[in-house]
């Protein structure tokens, strides 16, 4: 489907938005710095808030030099170059793919209406899955993605507004985030610690709902 196919109530987001939400992730990252690096220590390096953090700053910076009327995807594409660049780890690939499959997704339109929302974020899931290999399960990013990308499915097919529909994805996200816990890692770093990572969440998962949220905050403010 286009990403230009109206909704059936016609609510759509532009570059405008698509720039608030990056700055507003910005925001919200380096807010939640400390609280990421304390759920990244438990299970891997201890530095993933600190990464975001360094990465979301200097794509605030480039934002400012970005030409008036930039479309969604020249927003996404010029945070997955910056991300890929800056930050260390596996975050910065992983989630410089994401930005970057969405970008592509959404590819030359100015507006996005649910249809294109729901391709943005599936883009970006398939994006970080290609990358890195995951599969709900595996206490991963992975484990808040699909489930908003499936929450974001079902609000589409309800015919919700593009609000609802980024709020739904959060929602969801949030919940998977939770769900990590419980859960042996069965990729990166954390999959060394056995039943040891058991109790603690995936730090990628909870700066995912974080970035959803803000995506869907933004959204309700456009």
């Amino acid at each position: 489907m286009s990403p230009n196919v109206t909704s059936p109530n016609g609510t759509s987001l532009n570059g405008t938005w698509a720039e608030a939400w990056i700055r507003e992730c910005a925001g919200v990252i380096a807010e939640h710095r400390a609280e990421l690096n304390t759920l990244d220590r438990a299970i891997g390096d201890g530095d993933h808030g600190e990464n975001m953090d360094r990465g979301f700053q200097a794509v605030v910076l480039k934002l400012d030099a970005l030409p008036s009327g930039s479309t969604p995807g020249e927003v996404l594409k010029l945070v997955a170059t910056t991300l890929i660049s800056t930050v260390g780890g596996a975050s910065g690939p992983l989630f410089g793919t994401a930005f970057l499959k969405a970008a592509i997704a959404v590819s030359g339109a100015d507006t996005l209406h649910a249809a294109a929302t729901v391709a943005l974020l599936t883009a970006a899931r398939d994006g970080i899955v290609l990358r890195g290999k995951a599969q709900v399960g595996d206490k991963t990013m992975i484990d808040a993605w699909t489930p908003a990308v499936d929450a974001a499915i079902d609000s589409q097919h309800a015919g919700e507004s593009v609000v609802t529909l980024l709020e739904r994805a959060a929602d969801a996200a949030a919940t998977g985030a939770l769900a990590t816990e419980p859960l042996v890692a069965h990729k990166g770093r954390a999959s060394y610690l056995g039943e040891r990572a058991i109790g603690h969440r995936d730090p990628g998962a909870e700066s995912t709902t974080l970035l959803l949220r803000a995506a869907a905050e933004t959204a309700a403010r456009a």
